[in-house]
């Protein structure tokens, strides 16, 4: 094999080896940007669910509020039945 030969041969690897590292850097750039949503869509998810957490507190209450006021309405009607 002569000198220019191989020459020829490293600057063929050496693109070939450069076309490897800016597709490696193409797809590192949309891997960052896939990231990038993931995270701001955590975030979303994160604020509905301390959202969707309040609701349910809230729902709880009242729904224990209607328990309460429901066992009222109970001994009530079981006074004017007894009162008969």
């Amino acid at each position: 094999m002569t000198n220019e030969e191989f020459q020829k041969i490293v600057i063929e690897k050496l693109g070939s080896i450069e076309d490897k590292v800016v597709s490696l850097e193409k797809g590192q750039q949309e891997m960052k940007e896939d990231i990038k949503s993931i995270i701001e869509q955590t975030a979303s998810l994160s604020e509905l669910r301390y959202e969707i957490n309040g609701k349910v507190d809230k729902l709880s209450e009242e729904f224990n509020t209607i328990e309460i006021v429901a066992s009222k309405n109970w001994n009530d009607i079981a006074k004017l039945k007894a009162a008969r």
